[in-house]
């Protein structure tokens, strides 16, 4: 496969991606950022697990969809994430998502 080819495959995968979180979104209480990935969830929780310099964190959901081109499979039960870095959450307007 060629550079020209791994390119077009990859922005039609993004495409799909964009297209499917447009179709999601309004399924979802919360957006999560994290340093590694993008996350859709119903419930959220947060939890400090190691305090000092740097804080490490958990955080869990539930009912979540990854944004992730390369996962066959991106509604998941749930997700826990460790780590150092921040953690954005959004409770997303229910009224603003609709079409």
């Amino acid at each position: 496969m060629g550079e020209e080819e791994l390119d077009d495959y990859e922005s039609t995968l993004e495409l799909a991606l964009v297209q499917e979180y447009k179709a999601v979104v309004g399924m979802f209480n919360f957006a999560v950022e994290t340093d590694r990935r993008f996350y859709l969830a119903n419930d959220v929780a947060i939890e400090v697990r190691a305090t000092g310099s740097p804080t490490l964190l958990e955080v869990t959901l539930t009912d979540a969809w990854v944004w992730d081109m390369y996962r066959s499979a991106r509604f998941v039960p749930s997700v826990r994430v460790l780590t150092f870095r921040d953690v954005n959450v959004e409770r997303l307007p229910k009224e603003d998502l609709q079409p």
